[in-house]
């Protein structure tokens, strides 16, 4: 077997706090794996790609220590377009991106062809950031390929893409003849392709690194490890059991000796003499115990999150949450959907998906105020958290905003239940990772006893680890959900209608095309 990464005793510590979330971590890729990198949000599966492709991109932020080897070429999508990319033209891009002799017009069009771009696209004057997420995803790798790179260094390639560029970004990854180390939220894309895993996690109150490499795919990685995690209950709970039993008898003993030398007369020595003999003996059996203890099998840990139940918010069947249009939709004087109507009844879970661009968001933030015109305690979730979050404030006060106790207290008793450590309500909501402030408001609308929810890409934050909780969340809500989101898992297990936005208007969506 030819290995192509290879990264000996990788330890990764945070400049601000000097927390160490990686620790002496050694893992290796083969010669054409896809492998996948997942893990919660700050647990340094970023930077870790980032420092395998250039240690620079983590200066100032995180120091890594350890030695890493990549055979070839190395190529590398960020999450976010750059700033200055943003600006640049289609053709300028590829020009300041690509070696001036791959730029040919036969090795164009081959690049063009494999990512699914019209071959015209290359020498548009259009600015990267006017295009689709889509399409800026397809030409960064485009750029990719031009390049001639035998490793990619994928930082959730699957971010904003709609439900078709998915599919095509699965075939992409399934067929490529290149050894792919990729981060991703998506866990159809994973279960679809990663063929090896490799998870960080950080756990007891996320103060211990801890890492784990698996060459098997997704799915039987995910299958085994929640069977281990299994076994490793049973046991442990056998053990604590059996223990619990032999620390009673233990401690019986222990007491009736000890009762036993505090009632002996003086007048009685021989028999003194012998209750403190025993009383050695059984002193021995309590030490034994306390190093029988610390072998016991513990209980397993991990990052899940477990979610507290709603507090309220109901839709009685049948009864009206929505009736819209038909009207048009537009968009700055540019009109993106004709005759868009829509009607929504308690308790019903109605998706809508589309392609980029075509005005989901924009329906969804009409829709919502329409809804909370007939009265219903409506709770909102945008793409972009800082339109409704107060960033400077803690995460209790934001979620307990009269400040009352017993209020407070519920908060808090909340964000622990779903893995915030005290370290995380101390600090500002900016500080959270944009998997924490998802979380966050979820708990908001769970305290708000909200009646409906309308979500604009609910989970595109959460890790695959952490939206199995949030789809099975929702998916017991009583009230009313109309939701905006290309999560395939949350399609099928959380919605009940799921509709397309087109120029046309809503239609009924095929989902066995997933």
């Amino acid at each position: 077997m030819i290995i192509t990464i290879q990264a000996r005793n990788i330890t990764v510590t945070v400049e601000r706090d000097g927390k160490t979330i990686v620790s002496d971590f050694s893992f290796t890729v083969p010669t054409g794996r896809k492998a996948a990198l997942i893990g919660e949000e700050g647990n340094g599966k970023s930077t870790l790609l980032k420092w395998l492709y250039d240690p620079a991109l983590v200066e100032g932020y995180a120091t890594v220590t350890g030695t890493a080897s990549v055979s070839g070429t190395k190529g590398y999508l960020p999450q976010e377009l750059p700033k200055e990319d943003r600006a640049r033209s289609v053709y300028e891009y590829l020009t300041t991106h690509c070696d001036a002799d791959a730029l040919t017009p036969a090795a164009l069009s081959r690049a063009m062809k494999t990512v699914g771009l019209p071959f015209d696209l290359a020498y548009s004057d259009q600015s990267m950031g006017t295009l689709s997420g889509g399409e800026r995803v397809k030409l960064a790798l485009s750029v990719l390929l031009l390049n001639d790179c035998d490793v990619l260094l994928l930082d959730e390639p699957s971010n904003d893409l709609d439900l078709e560029t998915l599919l095509w970004l699965e075939g992409f990854l399934r067929s490529v003849k290149k050894t792919v180390l990729y981060i991703s939220h998506d866990e159809v894309l994973l279960s679809r392709t990663a063929e090896a895993v490799i998870h960080l996690e950080m756990v007891r109150r996320k103060k211990i690194p801890r890492a784990t490499t698996a060459n098997i795919p997704y799915d039987e990685y995910m299958s085994r490890r929640e069977a281990a995690f299994m076994h490793q209950a049973q046991v442990a709970q056998f053990e604590q059991k059996a223990f619990r039993e032999k620390k009673e008898r233990y401690l019986a003993i222990y007491n009736a000796v000890e009762h036993a030398q505090a009632s002996v007369s003086r007048q009685d020595p021989s028999t003194g003499r012998l209750l403190k003999k025993k009383m050695h003996t059984v002193t021995s059996i309590g030490k034994r115990l306390e190093k029988e203890q610390e072998r016991l099998t513990e209980a397993p840990e991990a990052e899940w999150a477990i979610l507290p139940k709603w507090l309220g918010g109901e839709v009685k069947n049948g009864r009206t949450v929505l009736s819209y249009g038909p009207a048009r939709l537009t968009l700055s004087d540019r009109v993106l959907s004709e005759n868009v109507a829509l009607r929504i009844s308690g308790p019903e879970r109605v998706c809508i998906v589309g392609r980029n661009g075509c005005g989901k968001t924009t329906l969804l933030r009409i829709l919502k105020t329409e809804i909370e015109q007939r009265g219903y305690r409506t709770f909102y979730m945008p793409q972009t958290y800082a339109d409704v979050l107060p960033l400077e404030r803690l995460p209790a006060e934001y979620l307990a905003p009269d400040g009352d106790k017993a209020s407070v207290t519920e908060a808090r008793i909340c964000l622990g239940s779903m893995k915030y450590t005290t370290d995380e309500m101390s600090h500002p909501i900016r500080a959270l990772s944009g998997g924490q402030q998802a979380k966050l408001l979820l708990l908001k609308a769970i305290l708000d006893r909200a009646d409906v929810l309308v979500l604009d890409e609910p989970t595109r934050n959460l890790s695959p680890l952490s939206a199995p909780a949030v789809r099975t969340l929702l998916g017991q809500f009583r009230g009313a959900i109309l939701m905006v989101t290309h999560d395939r898992r949350l399609i099928e297990e959380a919605a009940t209608r799921v509709l397309e936005l087109t120029p046309e208007g809503l239609v009924p969506f095929d989902t066995s095309s997933l």
